[in-house]
């Protein structure tokens, strides 16, 4: 968006909805390429949630990067049923001041509906794609209304 040259268009308004989008948290307010947003299903039983927390219907079966100059985004597919909490970006190391940008891990809770519970899915932001790097199965359902973020040990 350039505000001096007039307002932004989208330029692919069949867009599926999204949720949560999160960057690198080292590039946090500066300019940065890579977005990792939740793919949403129908937000609006999201905000209707007596609780506070949303019900799975309000998330989808997929986690997206967005990589403008890329164009297209990359989409990784989990199993049908399942659903993501946004990813939150994991640097491979932390202190390497000089690392690119996607040099890591999305990371991201998600329910699996037949176990009852949820998994943390761990996948190489290089290969967004793939494999997962590893699937840690947690003993409980995580809400995905649940946001956290990534602190390194100071």
């Amino acid at each position: 968006m350039d505000l001096r040259h007039g307002p932004g268009a989208d330029q692919n308004p069949r867009r599926p909805p999204q949720e949560f989008p999160r960057v690198n948290e080292a590039l946090v307010s500066r300019r940065h390429r890579y977005g990792y947003p939740a793919a949403a299903a129908e937000m609006s039983p999201a905000y209707q949630a007596v609780d506070g927390t949303p019900p799975d219907s309000a998330f989808a079966d997929a986690l997206i990067e967005h990589d403008p100059l890329r164009g297209a985004p990359q989409v990784h597919r989990l199993p049908a049923g399942a659903a993501a909490s946004e990813a939150v970006f994991v640097p491979s190391d932390p202190c390497d001041g000089r690392a690119a940008e996607d040099d890591g891990y999305a990371t991201a809770y998600v329910h699996d509906p037949g176990r009852g519970a949820s998994d943390l899915v761990i996948l190489a932001a290089r290969v967004f794609t793939g494999e997962p790097v590893a699937r840690i199965h947690l003993p409980v359902r995580v809400p995905l209304g649940r946001h956290g973020s990534w602190i390194p040990d100071a």
